[in-house]
């Protein structure tokens, strides 16, 4: 009986050393912080919002991005050592949007549904 209780203390012990050895074992370096860059677009609508969120959210490094309609900032958290503010920024005008004061490129800003064009009457105040 005196060594069934021996074994089971001692088993528990073990159990106790080995949890404690893994929980003081140092944490790993993480990676850089996340940074975040504030663009200024030409997202003009609900569905602007979407496209944009989704294709920065297939960009390497970017942990999230959320467009504010009403005033066209996207903001953008993401891995500086995996992308830079200038690769963002491609990004969007890739997307089709103007990126701060970098235009839209041609093809992709042509490719966007009518609701979501700069020009669209809607938003210029046009009837």
């Amino acid at each position: 009986m005196n060594s069934l209780k021996f074994l089971l203390l001692s088993a528990a012990s073990l159990v106790s050393f080995s949890t404690q050895a893994q929980t003081a074992a140092p944490a790993k370096a993480k990676g850089p912080a996340t940074e975040q860059v504030q663009l200024k677009t030409s997202a003009v609508c609900d569905m602007c919002k979407t496209r944009l969120e989704k294709a920065m959210a297939y960009e390497k490094g970017v942990q999230a991005a959320v467009l504010d309609v009403p005033s066209q900032v996207l903001t953008i958290s993401y891995r500086p050592d995996k992308t830079t503010p200038d690769a963002l920024r491609a990004a969007v005008q890739k997307t089709g949007y103007d990126a701060d004061s970098q235009p839209a490129e041609a093809r992709a800003y042509d490719r966007l549904p009518d609701c979501c064009k700069k020009t669209n009457a809607v938003h210029t105040g046009g009837e």
